[in-house]
């Protein structure tokens, strides 16, 4: 079954449609994806039955990194359990749970000959671990056929269940993200079952452990300036080492509307403002996704 957004939706402010769909500006111009690494990677991840975030999250970059041979997994299916207004993976009850996909997915990377491997994964609130053992059996397995690969990990909340994030930590991936999406003030909108200072929390335990942390952001969702640099603030605060914003693209019409096409130059403010308060690396453009260059936040 899958839960539409309608109620969520219905909570936005009325605004013009002008407003509600302002035009697309050319510097998000993509060009379709074409090409010989393109097209392996797209049969790897196909024979290999694994799903992807660069496919069901509509990712823009998925033309770039595909024909750089890199690719972004997403295991635990691809049914998500929350409802957040901005994501094109589907909501809904998953069925899919395989304890065959850590294999699959460390041999894909293994075909597939990448030095840094990215994964994330669905919200599984309604298993008992959250999903926390596949997490942990994916990385080792990823390691054992993959030793000189590295690893980043963007993970979920896991419902401030800690003994269930440090099941993951304790394999020790070499990047830690976990996405803050967007600013305190739109939380309740942007991520419904979500909670801003559970996050923060996530990331600090995450740093405490010694690992390096990761988050991200989306602009254009109607935040201020203000709150985008409070953002900031708290996560330098709660030991975030990698910083990413990017401009939010509207998936569907069933989604959470783009409020504003922010321009290149506040990107680039941005990123100097971030590495001015402490961040070790910042990745700030529009077209700038949490996997973005993700080889160069390594430690």
């Amino acid at each position: 079954m899958i839960f539409p957004l309608r109620e969520i939706l219905l909570e936005l402010p009325v605004i013009s449609s002008e407003k509600r769909r302002p035009s697309k500006p050319s510097w998000l111009k993509i060009d379709l994806p074409t090409g010989e690494n393109y097209t392996r990677v797209k049969r790897i991840v196909k024979e290999h039955k694994l799903h992807t975030i660069c496919e069901d999250g509509r990712c823009p970059n998925m033309g770039e990194c595909w024909g750089a041979g890199t690719a972004t997994f997403m295991i635990l299916g691809n049914i998500c359990t929350r409802s957040c207004s901005f994501c094109a993976v589907a909501t809904g009850r998953p069925t899919e749970y395989d304890i065959d996909e850590p294999y699959r997915v460390a041999e894909a990377v293994k075909l597939m000959g990448v030095k840094h491997c990215v994964i994330t994964s669905v919200n599984r609130d309604e298993l008992k671990d959250k999903g926390a053992s596949v997490w942990a059996a994916t990385i080792r397995e990823v390691k054992r056929q993959n030793p000189e690969t590295t690893i980043e990990t963007l993970i979920p909340d896991f419902k401030a269940q800690w003994d269930l994030l440090y099941m993951v930590l304790d394999e020790r991936p070499d990047v830690v993200s976990h996405n803050m999406e967007t600013v305190e003030r739109l939380y309740r909108i942007v991520r419904p079952q979500a909670k801003y200072s559970r996050s923060l929390e996530q990331i600090k335990r995450t740093a405490e452990y010694g690992l390096r942390t990761k988050s991200g952001a989306m602009m254009g969702c109607g935040e201020t300036r203000e709150e985008v640099d409070r953002l900031m603030d708290d996560l330098y605060n709660h030991q975030c080492h990698v910083l990413t914003l990017g401009q939010y693209l509207q998936p569907t019409k069933m989604h959470l509307p783009v409020a504003e096409f922010v321009h290149p130059d506040q990107f680039k403010a941005w990123e100097e403002a971030g590495l001015a308060k402490g961040f070790l690396h910042v990745e700030s453009g529009p077209m700038v996704r949490s996997s973005y260059h993700a080889e160069k936040h390594v430690l």
